[in-house]
């Protein structure tokens, strides 16, 4: 499975890398627009809120500058959401075209992508409602342990709430992810058979019935080794972003100004934004073809897809990858 993603991504990298990083790099165009526009506000107004003359710091001027600030990061954190979905339909997108090794231009795969975004936000939405109870339950022992610890013991009643938070979690989690290993096909079958959520969730079931371990151990594999990798990736950028003199002044001492403070500052995010758009076009694509991967593999065990992907060239995509029908009486 591994070796197959790997393969899928150095034959078709240039529509894989190309989808994710034209929507990532919008998404993260917007929010450095929304960090421009906070640090240019900051640094016109940095002596009057920091002064201690009377009537001073006057934040009320920065109140549109601060809604503009707002706004575009909702704006930024929607079209990075929006990008995920179109990235996450994209791969299975490619991924049948890579199964019978026929090319696919990059315009293709916009469009068959966008036809199925929506389907595919909603199946993530679904998917995604499976981690909020023991998340919940978590966040409540995490809550009450920080209460605990910031009164010294002196709240009444923390003690059951990280008791319970913590049975709760150690009680749900592992129905959480047995349901999302249940699950988790969903989002290729949305592309593959052109299903809508709630019937691409009851064939995701159907198809990891009887292999939960398999699809467990490779799903998680694949998500340990993109976020590995990823990570090595962004290290470099955060050494860089250590060398002394590369956005700080080399003569700024401790009563630096708000200029350097916010370029030294804004260099950093910068850098940041930078390494984690480059890792994302390994994060964001790896681990669904993995997952579109065994999705096909399902199918050939479970349903004998080999047969029918051999006679595939010449058709439909929604014919040759739609369920199989039913076997005769």
């Amino acid at each position: 499975m591994l070796s197959g993603a790997f393969s899928t991504l150095g034959r078709y990298w240039k529509p894989l890398i190309g989808m994710a990083l034209t929507l990532f790099g919008a998404a993260t165009l917007v929010m450095i627009l929304a960090l421009v526009v906070a640090a240019s506000a900051v640094a016109t107004h940095w002596d009057e809120l920091t002064s201690d003359s009377p009537g001073s710091p006057d934040a009320a001027e920065l109140v549109p500058l601060g809604i503009a600030f707002g706004v575009l990061m909702i704006i930024g954190v929607i079209v990075y959401l929006l990008a995920s979905a179109v990235v996450q339909a994209a791969v299975p997108v490619v991924l049948q075209e890579a199964v019978l090794g026929r090319p696919i231009r990059f315009g293709t795969v916009w469009s068959r992508a966008w036809s199925r975004v929506w389907s595919i936000i909603g199946t993530v939405f679904l998917t995604g409602l499976i981690a909020i109870i023991p998340m919940a339950l978590l966040m409540t022992a995490i809550a009450g342990l920080t209460i605990y610890t910031v009164s010294l013991g002196d709240e009444d009643g923390v003690v059951p709430l990280i008791v319970i938070g913590l049975i709760g979690t150690l009680l749900v989690a592992p129905v959480a992810v047995w349901l999302w290993v249940r699950f988790s096909l969903a989002p290729t079958i949305v592309v593959f058979e052109n299903q809508r959520p709630v019937a691409a969730l009851r064939r995701s079931a159907q198809l990891v019935r009887g292999s939960w371990w398999r699809v467990f151990g490779v799903g998680l594999l694949a998500y340990a080794l993109a976020a590995m990798i990823g990570y090595t990736i962004q290290l470099p950028f955060q050494m860089i972003g250590l060398l002394p003199g590369l956005f700080d002044p080399a003569d700024m001492d401790a009563d630096a100004s708000g200029g350097e403070l916010i370029a030294l500052f804004g260099g950093l995010m910068l850098l940041s934004f930078i390494s984690q758009l480059i890792a994302q076009l390994f994060t964001a694509i790896f681990p669904p073809l993995v997952v579109g991967l065994l999705y096909v593999d399902r199918r050939i065990r479970a349903e004998n897809l080999g047969p029918v992907l051999a006679e595939a060239a010449g058709a439909t995509l929604p014919e040759q990858y739609g369920p199989p029908p039913p076997a005769p009486m």
